[in-house]
């Protein structure tokens, strides 16, 4: 995995990302947010946390903006193609990334309960072999504090 604080182009894109997260944070979901970024560096596919209000898992951000991106393409190959999310992506959303062929996932907090990273079986091999590049740590701060201001708020309820 590589690991940077991101370019400008990363931090452009996270900060697209960022704004998922605050709307799934308004709907009282946990605040994560994605984007799909195509290889010519336009968004096609956006998606924030929607799992409480659509009773399934399958809800998650990075889900989401994949199947609108294949959805814009017309093509579920989304090759060239970079996913931007807050969170470090579970093993689930990053086993859709690899099947539909993106190029790479930057994310911006880790995520130490269900993070892709946690997953020692042979999917997670396959990540840590370069099937898809990894960036981390790109607005990392952000997106932490957008997580723990939701669980606080949560928590006072």
């Amino acid at each position: 995995m590589t690991s940077r604080f991101g370019s400008e182009k990363d931090i452009f894109f996270m900060q697209r990302a960022l704004e998922q997260a605050r709307l799934a944070f308004d709907k009282q979901e946990v605040p994560i947010g994605a984007v799909v970024v195509s290889a010519d560096e336009k968004i096609i596919g956006v998606g924030y946390n929607n799992v409480e209000a659509q009773h399934t898992q399958c809800a998650h951000a990075e889900m989401i903006a994949l199947t609108r991106a294949a959805q814009q393409l017309g093509d579920w190959r989304l090759n060239g193609c970079w996913l931007y999310v807050t969170l470090e992506p579970c093993s689930m959303c990053m086993s859709m990334s690899v099947l539909s062929r993106i190029e790479g996932v930057v994310f911006g907090a880790e995520s130490p309960i269900f993070g892709y990273q946690l997953d020692k079986n042979m999917a997670y091999q396959l990540y840590k072999n370069d099937i898809i590049k990894t960036v981390s740590g790109v607005c990392t701060t952000e997106s932490a504090e957008l997580l723990k201001s939701f669980f606080q708020k949560k928590r006072k309820l």
